[in-house]
């Protein structure tokens, strides 16, 4: 049983992945993953997020938790657009002080070690969401390609 799903892609997504994220998702959540995190950093994860939303009309007690890097300001700023597209906003206690240039890939590190299911949108070898789905086959999570 599957408790926690999140997703890493590429900033810019160059095709209509709706569909295939959309099963991917569903299928995370017949696995029994009742929290989705995302970066909330691109369009990937615009996607993801969206998906997670519309997941949540067939499994209304799934969690969508948008985990940051660091604090920044538009948490403040904009608390209401968090809290309406959000059902949570953290940033990992483990990763507060590490200097802002590693924390994002600090933060990618934490989202992969507490989940079981990693879906990936991966055109390319080199990046940030490369780097992710590295990361998550070598610590050996349920990978589904998008």
């Amino acid at each position: 049983m599957y408790k926690a799903c999140c997703g890493f892609g590429h900033r810019e997504v160059f095709s209509n992945i709706s569909g295939q994220l959309d099963k991917a998702l569903l299928e995370a959540a017949e696995k029994g993953c009742k929290i989705f995190y995302t970066g909330a950093m691109g369009e990937f994860d615009n996607l993801f997020s969206s998906a997670v939303r519309n997941a949540k009309k067939t499994y209304p007690n799934i969690k969508l938790i948008c985990v940051k890097p660091y604090f920044t300001n538009d948490i403040n700023t904009d608390r209401d657009y968090y809290n309406a597209m959000y059902d949570d906003v953290i940033i990992p206690p483990e990763i507060i002080g590490v200097h802002y240039k590693a924390a994002i890939k600090e933060r990618n590190r934490w989202i992969i070690d507490n989940c079981n299911v990693v879906l990936v949108y991966i055109i390319r070898d080199y990046g940030g969401a490369f780097d992710a789905m590295k990361y998550a086959l070598k610590r050996k999570k349920y990978v589904i390609k998008v």
